[in-house]
């Protein structure tokens, strides 16, 4: 009989946010619905006149900007922006499928991380779906590289992340986090690392259009040698993490788990949205595998953060 932690699984219950976009500074609403079985990520926009854009997949194709972000095109002159802590959420939760409906441009930043989106995840529960679990099985490695800085993907028996920063500043320096998923792991170890910035830079982004509604409540910032948000830090090395959940999420875009190894040096969005562009670009790199064909047993399912529930059969959606 099919073991149950190999199936699909949705949200139990709708889950809302409203917020502020951390770069446009604007109000809006996000709504992340239960979604039928094999849809994945869809994600669509209420627009001003009260009409609803059609849902379309969260998909890499559909990256349209990756500075500071990671943005995506809905078609029709509708973007999204910062997509990822949403993403990084749900597949961090072990979410298979879902709806997000959002009626701004950009997601709500919340406290900088995807702690908020997880919280709700953990209360609303999962539903298990009848379909089989998917996974893009990593069979050729593929390396994108911009300078010294290069992202990953690497053929690996199981779900790992291998992430180093390096930056010129004496409170962040050189971090490295190894990452072995599960979602307890996720929820404790990576969902509560915040954004961050340098105090430095901050008059020319907000010149530009970013950051617009950035502050010490949803993103760290360094200034000098000291960071200025009153209660320090969330974890010792909580920029690299950082990283890592900002990849979660933007590897999500692939449309399925992946089932290997992702490694980045100085990474970001748009080495992140260009490895998935390498790994599609020849069937050879990679197969759409079951969850039944994979070698490995699925223990890492059955880690979940502590008070999730998790419900057999899905009977709403479909």
């Amino acid at each position: 009989m099919q073991k149950l932690n190999t199936r699909q699984r949705t949200l139990a219950a709708a889950i809302d946010f409203s917020g502020y976009g951390v770069h446009s500074g604007q109000p809006v609403n996000l709504t992340i619905s239960p979604a039928a079985a094999d849809s994945g990520f869809l994600i669509c926009r209420t627009l001003e006149n009260g009409t609803t854009t059609v849902p379309v997949q969260v998909h890499f194709s559909r990256v349209s900007r990756t500075t500071l972000c990671t943005t995506l095109d809905l078609g029709d002159s509708v973007s999204v922006a910062t997509i990822e802590h949403v993403t990084s959420a749900l597949s961090g939760m072990g979410v298979d499928n879902a709806l997000i409906t959002i009626d701004g441009s950009e997601c709500p930043i919340l406290d900088g991380s995807a702690r908020p989106f997880a919280e709700a995840i953990l209360a609303a529960g999962l539903e298990i779906q009848p379909a089989h679990r998917k996974f893009l099985k990593i069979m050729r490695a593929v390396t994108v590289r911009n300078n010294d800085a290069f992202a990953a993907l690497e053929p690996y028996n199981g779900r790992s992340l291998d992430l180093e920063i390096d930056f010129d500043s004496k409170v962040i320096g050189r971090q490295r986090m190894i990452f072995d998923w599960t979602p307890r792991r996720y929820y404790d170890d990576v969902s509560r690392a915040r954004t961050f910035g340098f105090a430095r830079d901050a008059k020319i982004l907000r010149q530009a259009g970013y950051a617009l509604g950035s502050s010490l409540d949803n993103s760290i910032t360094v200034h000098e040698d000291r960071i200025l948000n009153p209660g320090g830090l969330r974890y010792e090395d909580e920029f690299v993490r950082h990283k890592l959940l900002d990849a979660i999420g933007d590897l999500s875009l692939g449309g399925l788990p992946i089932w290997g190894r992702f490694r980045s040096y100085k990474g970001g969005h748009a080495l992140n949205a260009h490895v998935l562009t390498g790994l599609f670009s020849s069937e050879a790199n990679y197969e759409i595998v079951s969850a039944d064909d994979l070698s490995l047993e699925f223990q890492a399912f059955d880690e979940q953060p502590e008070g999730l529930t998790v419900n057999h059969y899905l009977r709403s959606v479909r």
